[in-house]
Order: structure tokens, then sequence, then C-alpha cells
């Protein structure tokens, strides 16, 4: 029996989660949860209320994007050659750095505005917090959106990946983030030549082909979105 993710589809970490565990092989169910919903069964799981959530078995849930890059790690589950974690110390700590600045940093000035503002209010009920976007929020958003993509940039032109010599959780944490944005129409993708080259690698890989079928009822992508020649 397959374990359980369960998620949402332009969710970041819920992306992050999907791609790490199809780059390592790993087959999931996805059931989608809509935290607003509060749905019992969810919240027996993880009484936070986010996704993303993998259950692993009667009983056992394993917890957040962090959560299962962890368990990818301290299991022997997936392929050992696609490890996704560098054996050196200082390069497991750049990777770690990385993923956190995409989880916490960009997630909260960028894509968790984005799809909160552009994609969430438009299912959630007015009276928990759905309804028109926050301008002031999409502009904050549109603003930080460059510097950080300036930052991916830097690091894509001075390494092969983001972290280093291999693609690791750094470059699927970005790439997850992004994606979303990229969905939105929000990335000015030609300021930033060397982070478009390295997305392009990104989402050609296999892991992405299930995120670039994923739609928005009644909102279709970018151009940019699922082309891989963007």
């Amino acid at each position: 029996m397959n374990p359980i993710l369960h998620h949402r589809p332009f969710c970041p970490h819920s992306r992050f989660a999907r791609l790490i565990l199809a780059e390592r092989g790993v087959e999931t169910d996805l059931v989608e949860a809509r935290p607003w919903e509060r749905q019992e069964d969810f919240l027996r799981m993880n009484p936070e209320g986010s996704t993303p959530v993998l259950e692993i078995g009667e009983g056992v849930a394993v917890v957040g994007a962090d959560g299962i890059a962890a368990w990818l790690d301290d299991t022997d589950h997936g392929a050992a050659d696609r490890r996704l974690m560098p054996e050196a110390l200082v390069a497991r700590i750049e990777v770690r750095r990385l993923t956190r600045w995409f989880h916490g940093k960009f997630f909260e000035e960028v894509s968790g505005l984005l799809v909160e503002e552009k994609i969430d209010k438009r299912f959630i009920p007015a009276e928990l917090g759905g309804g028109a976007p926050n301008t002031a929020a999409l502009r904050a958003a549109r603003t930080n959106i460059r510097y950080h993509l300036a930052y991916i940039g830097w690091l894509a032109a001075r390494n092969d990946w983001l972290a280093g010599s291999a693609l690791s959780y750094a470059d699927l944490a970005a790439a997850a983030h992004l994606s979303v944005v990229d969905y939105l129409g929000e990335v000015s993708w030609n300021e930033e030549p060397a982070a478009r080259d390295w997305y392009a690698r990104v989402k050609s890989r296999p892991c992405f082909r299930a995120l670039l079928n994923d739609r928005v009822v009644g909102m279709q992508p970018s151009a940019t979105y699922a082309d891989l020649d963007f």
C-alpha cells in the first residue's frame, strides 16, 4: 500500500514534498486537504492543520515538508543513488540553509502571499477570510520577487546547482515555490537568465511532470508554466 500524501496542489510546501518523493522514486496516493475546512481526520494527524502530511501507516503520519525530507533520509525509502542531501558536512549545512530560506523567507515574502491572495481566497468562504485579494500584499510580493530571483540567479551562476555540484533539496524547494509564482505569471524570467536556465533544467526532470499538469479551476497558467523551453 502506498503512503498517502495529504496536500494542496498549489501549496509550495506540498509541491516540494511531491517533488522529492517523485525524485526518489517513492510512489504515493494524493489526497487534497483544505486546511480551512478543519476536517477532523486531517486534524488528528496534524493539529496545526497545515499541508503537507505524509500518512505512512495506521496512526503514523509525517508532518511538514522538512519532516518528509528527513523521513526520506532516515529510511530506506526511495532510490539510494538519488539522495538529495550531500555527504560532506559543509555541503549539508548549505543545503539546509537554502532549503530553510525558500520554505521560510521566500514563502513569507513571495509565494505564500501570492497563493493566498490569488488562489486560496477564491475558494475560502468569505466568513473565513476569502474574497478579493489584498492589493497591498500583492504589491509587496511583486516587489520581493525581484530580489529573490536575483539571489537565485547569483547562486545558479556560481554553482552547477543552487547549493553546489549536485541536485539537492535546495533546488527542489526553490523550484516548488517558483512554480506557483510562475503559474500566476509573476516571474520576469528575462531579468535573470541564469535563474531561468537553472529553472528550465529543474522543471525538465521527470519528477516535475505531474506538477505541470495541475490547474486552478477558472484560472489558466502563464505561457511559461508548462513550457520546458521558455
